[in-house]
Formats: structure tokens, sequence, C-alpha cells
């Protein structure tokens, strides 16, 4: 059973910064396509960005590119999103995917913006 733990978020004025992690209990994190989403109050589950498996190729949803950056170190298990230049549209819960054949869900991590 993979079990992911996201830690990392809390609240920050608009325009500044968050690392979001997320550390995956599996033995083999590097065959894991990794992902973002989040999902705010009233609103569907929408992506932010991912990572791929072998090649690391990465993949923004256009409203946070140039702003966020998604990472992964496979020694650590660990996912990772810098969020820089935050939003008043940002605040969400942010969930960690990880895929292989099956996908899994971590709790997620609150993601608040003062104004």
């Amino acid at each position: 059973q993979v079990q992911l733990v996201e830690s990392g978020g809390g609240l920050v004025q608009a325009g500044g910064s968050l690392r979001l992690s997320c550390v995956a209990s599996v033995r083999t994190f590097s065959i894991y396509d990794m992902a973002w989403y989040r999902q705010a109050p009233g609103k569907g589950r929408e992506f932010v960005a991912a990572i791929g498996r072998s090649t690391g190729t990465t993949n923004y949803a256009d409203s946070v590119k140039g702003r966020f950056t998604i990472s992964r170190d496979n020694a650590k298990n660990t996912v990772y999103l810098q969020m820089n230049s935050l939003k008043p549209e940002d605040p969400a819960i942010y969930y960690c995917k990880a895929t292989y054949y099956s996908v899994y869900w971590g709790q997620g991590t609150q993601v608040t913006v003062s104004s």
C-alpha cells in the first residue's frame, strides 16, 4: 500500500512563497509518476503540476506556469512544489498524487493566501 504524506502548507501573504513536500512510503519511488493537484472550496480538484518518473519531464497548469516549480528527490522518496508569487486565487488544499498502474492520493495540505 502506498502512503503519501504532504506537508509545508500554511498561511502566506500574497506575493509570498511556500514549498510543499510529499513523502511516499514506497520501495522504489523512482518508478512513480508524481503530480500535485489542488481543490478550493466549492470547486473540483484541478491539476497543478506533474513530473515524470524516468525523464523527470514536467508539466504545469497554465495558471501556475512561471510561478510554481515541481521537482523530485528519488533518494528521499519526495516530490516538492515550490510556489512563488502566490496569488489570492491559489488557496486550496493541495494534494499529492502518485501513479504506477494504480493511482494513490495523499490527505492534502492547506494553503491560505492573505491579501
